[in-house]
């Protein structure tokens, strides 16, 4: 009624701010409604991206005229601008869920096949109800496939075509070795953006000489675990599972430990998916060239998956 005038004298800013409080909620009308006024320039600067973003958003929940809209203005856009607006939209989804939800744990996960088999921790699925994953496509479901509790190893499994990365057996590394993993820690206060963290093997065993492990000098906070520990080459050697707990260490030895992290070691890895035929046929041969890092992180940031648990 503000927008057309209708019983009220028309007023765009008023407008906009009771179509911004309806759409923020996701009503689907009102984000079309704010699409128009976007592309169109009435009562704020004309934004295409903007208005693609509210305009996908109201599409995504089936509205027609939002299909066409999005498709129309999707024609005054660069392909740079359409991935910005579908980041934001992805954005949207995101913090829409966080907000809806009082119980969700966020972690990383990778793709270790191109159909959508992809790993994290069995301590971040274990009490699952559902699972969802913020993926270039925007928010999927994904299912528990199989867990191995004692390594703290969870295969899911989303319908689509991805980026998956190689494993590599865990013995080929060595002390010192260089390594790295992209994740999505503490997504409240750092963003839904995926971070690179890059260290060393400070140790061929975990906590108490535990084979089972590396402890690695990689900076990983709440939200790294379940992600790739990849080596020189790309190749996945670990998977980022714990950190020393800082309280039991003070109590024990009087100090607090400055980034001491552990990884399950690939080779616990590629014998838990032995146990799986299918998945474990589709996997990728490991890297055995030389690869730029910038390659090396590219290859892990497209196969690393943001992991909703509800």
């Amino acid at each position: 009624m503000y927008f057309d005038g209708k019983g009220v004298p028309k007023d765009y800013a008023e407008a906009i701010k009771w179509l911004h409080r309806a759409a923020d909620q996701g009503q689907a009308l009102a984000q079309n409604s704010l699409g128009i006024i976007y592309f169109e320039g009435d009562g704020v600067p004309k934004d295409y991206v903007e208005a693609y973003k509210w305009f996908n958003l109201s599409a995504a929940k089936g509205i027609a005229i939002a299909i066409n809209n999005r498709e129309t203005a999707s024609q005054q856009m660069t392909t740079e601008q359409i991935a910005e607006a579908q980041k934001l939209s992805r954005e949207f989804q995101l913090r829409s869920e966080l907000n809806s939800e009082n119980s969700i744990v966020t972690a990383t996960g990778f793709f270790i096949t191109g159909d959508g088999y992809l790993i994290s921790n069995y301590h971040v699925v274990k009490d699952a109800t559902k699972v969802r994953l913020l993926s270039g496509a925007g928010l999927i479901d994904a299912k528990v496939v199989q867990v191995d509790a004692a390594n703290d190893l969870a295969l899911l499994k989303a319908d689509g075509k991805f980026s998956p990365l190689p494993i590599s057996p865990s013995k080929s590394a060595q002390l010192g070795g260089t390594v790295a993993t992209v994740g999505f820690p503490d997504i409240g206060l750092q963003g839904f953006a995926p971070k690179l963290a890059k260290g060393e093997i400070a140790s061929l065993s975990g906590a108490g000489d535990d084979p089972r492990y590396f402890q690695v000098s990689v900076a990983v906070q709440p939200g790294n675990s379940g992600g790739a520990l990849v080596d020189e080459r790309g190749n996945v050697i670990g998977i980022v599972s714990a950190k020393l707990d800082a309280s039991v260490a003070l109590a024990a030895s009087g100090a607090l430990p400055e980034n001491v992290n552990y990884a399950v070691k690939s080779s616990f890895l590629l014998s838990f998916l032995e146990s799986v035929p299918d998945v474990d046929a589709k996997l990728e041969a490991p890297n055995t060239a030389d690869e730029k890092f910038s390659d090396v992180v590219k290859s892990a940031r497209d196969a690393a998956v943001l992991v909703l648990v509800y």
